[in-house]
């Protein structure tokens, strides 16, 4: 998410304000580049305090409005002078809780997203989170405590070595060596969260430096030489991949979830309707472009659409813009797209050839990207080279007629619950934003919804975290306090995280649960119908069977409003009582049958063209067309 770049400075000044200013990326073109997800910079004159009183006071400067955390011994230092500051801090039920909502916080807002914790345990509580985060590149800050200087290397109570731990799973991280370093550590942190592909820093603090005398001082001088995000695009190849654009006859526009990141939407809107080329949203890319345009042909991949599976699968020219070519989206990758040349656009050149070959690997924020390529495609349309894509539009008009999204009702009488998600995104309507588990309730949600707009869809992509609902609902619903949110979970994942409701009561944070509850760990239950023989082994939560745990009563003791749905009369009326209560947090019961399938399905490992269609339906496609 960049906002449009000023005057050229010159060399000395470039980065002498780059240096000295978080808010600003130095490009290898050679701009200034202001990133709006990193907060804005307050100047305070200096001051004597702790290191945590630098700490929370960093915080302050920053502009962090809301962090998400749970004191113990060696933070304990940081939440004295959290007690008088302007930052809110929701006490969370678990750290994991933390992570989630922060995340949930940054991926509805576009902010820096907060989480605390305290040394061993409460930080490796938060490996999961930061693991999620990093995997679908969401900002986010995690600060730990840490047990003294002196300790660390001794194995001392609740020490854990997290700065290692994490070293995977982080964009950055730090250890913080002495008090004078925190205001310059934090700005760092936020600013490589923040810019370039964004993603979680950890700042590990030990306690003996939260402890120490400092002085603060605002803004500090960045010190992150060769960290440069590529911005802006190579011309040259922006020039190819437009031609290639204007001369191919079966293209497709692969969008992923780095077009959200950098705020490209209505620009990737120009760019289709500009061209006419179909396209395709990842499912961390859903709201990217809307799901009712003509030219959008669903999500592809494991449980895409069969248009958007076969349009991949049989282009001539891929236009990946912000994805990742990962495995749910190609099956089984030496089969995948074989006769598409690729143009591959990404600000993470890692990402680019990691996983197949590319044609025109452009490096840049997508946004820039698809503002260049709009240019550039213009100019080729002016001097009268436009692709011809009837018959394309033609062959995938056909597939998306005779296999459109659907499903069977239960034949044993059972809520369908397909139907249950369809009418709750029907009734609360487009503007709401929608937080998914992971699992069978996230593919429907992601299948029966129509997301018009971005970051109205919130799920855990590339990581697949249960229990990831709650919490992110929770700090989306902090974020954007007037928006309506709504997480779908699944009996499994809810039994995970539904602790922090009692957050979400006591807080005044009024979420919407609609739990998918099908007795079952649903996806597993899946596979073992079609894998293993249909021997369910440890599946069966007992929630059906036995009501353990009574969902409503549960809620009740959470501080919640509970309510129940059994079948589907009661639907739309259920719903429209939850969307009438907003002063407390809602959960509803929605006892579904056991035994609904996702479909369409790419089983695991297979190629993208032994996509089915429903159990024992594979789609037929024309000779022609294979």
């Amino acid at each position: 998410m960049t906002r449009p770049t000023p005057e050229t400075l010159a060399h000395t000044a470039r980065r002498a304000r780059a240096a000295a200013d978080p808010t600003l990326d130095v490009d290898q073109a050679g701009t200034r580049t202001a990133t709006p997800a990193t907060p804005a910079v307050r100047p305070a004159a200096a001051t004597q305090v702790s290191g945590a009183g630098s700490l929370v006071r960093s915080l302050e400067a920053l502009d962090v409005d809301v962090v998400f955390g749970i004191p113990g011994g060696a933070i304990l230092p940081a939440y004295d002078p959290l007690y008088d500051s302007t930052v809110r801090h929701i006490l969370v039920r678990h750290e994991q809780g933390a992570g989630h909502a922060a995340t949930g916080y940054a991926q509805a807002t576009g902010k820096v997203g907060v989480c605390i914790a305290t040394s061993g345990p409460g930080a490796t509580n938060l490996v999961t989170p930061i693991a999620d985060a990093y995997m679908d590149s969401v900002a986010m800050v995690a600060i730990t405590g840490q047990v003294a200087r002196p300790s660390i290397g001794t194995d001392a109570f609740q020490e854990a070595d997290i700065q290692g731990i994490t070293l995977p799973i982080t964009k950055h991280n730090f250890l913080v060596q002495n008090a004078e370093e925190i205001p310059r550590v934090l700005a760092e942190a936020f600013h490589l969260a923040s810019s370039g592909r964004p993603g979680p820093v950890l700042v590990d603090i030990p306690k003996d430096v939260l402890q120490a005398p400092t002085t603060f001082s605002w803004p500090p001088t960045l010190d992150l030489p060769g960290y440069r995000p590529t911005l802006h695009p190579h011309g040259k190849q922006i020039r190819e991949a437009a031609r290639l654009m204007a001369g191919a006859r079966r293209p497709v526009l692969y969008v992923g979830g780095g077009v959200l990141k950098a705020g490209a939407t209505d620009g990737l809107r120009r760019l289709a309707e500009l061209t006419g080329i179909p396209v395709v949203t990842t499912l961390m890319a859903l709201g990217a472009f809307p799901d009712s345009h003509q030219q959008h042909l669903g999500m592809p991949g494991m449980h895409g659409t069969v248009a958007a599976v076969y349009g991949l699968q049989k282009a001539d020219l891929i236009v990946a813009l912000g994805a990742r070519f990962d495995d749910r989206v190609t099956g089984k990758l030496d089969s995948f797209a074989p006769d598409a040349a690729v143009v591959h656009a990404d600000i993470d050149p890692a990402e680019i050839g990691k996983n197949r070959h590319v044609d025109v690997p452009i490096v840049g924020d997508a946004k820039h990207v698809i503002d260049e390529l709009i240019t550039a495609v213009t100019a080729e349309r002016s001097a009268g080279r436009t692709a011809d894509l009837g018959d394309w539009w033609t062959q995938l008009n056909d597939l998306r007629d005779r296999y459109p999204l659907g499903y069977d009702e239960p034949s044993d009488g059972t809520l369908s619950p397909q139907y249950v998600i369809k009418r709750l995104g029907e009734i609360v309507g487009p503007d709401a934003i929608f937080v998914a588990g992971v699992g069978q309730h996230q593919m429907w949600a992601s299948q029966f919804i129509s997301y018009e707009k971005p970051n109205t869809w919130l799920n855990s992509g590339g990581l697949g975290t249960m229990g990831y609902a709650v919490p992110a609902a929770m700090g989306a619903k902090v974020g954007k306090p007037d928006t309506v949110v709504w997480a779908v979970d699944g009996d499994g994942c809810f039994q995970m995280t539904n602790q922090e409701l009692a957050t979400c009561a006591l807080e005044g944070i009024p979420v919407k649960i609609a739990v998918i509850n099908n007795g079952n760990l649903g996806m597993v239950r899946q596979w073992q119908t079609l894998f293993y023989n249909e021997r369910y082994s440890n599946t069966d939560l007992g929630t059906h069977k036995h009501r353990i745990p009574d969902f409503v009563k549960l809620a009740e003791a959470l501080g919640c409003v509970g309510l129940r749905c059994e079948n589907a009369a009661d639907v739309d009326k259920t719903i429209a009582a939850a969307m009438e209560i907003n002063d407390a947090p809602v959960v509803i019961d929605f006892v579904v049958g056991k035994d609904a399938m996702v479909w369409p399905m790419v089983a695991a490992g297979t190629s993208n063209d032994e996509i089915m269609f429903a159990r024992g339906v594979r789609p037929v496609f024309d000779e022609d067309d294979i």
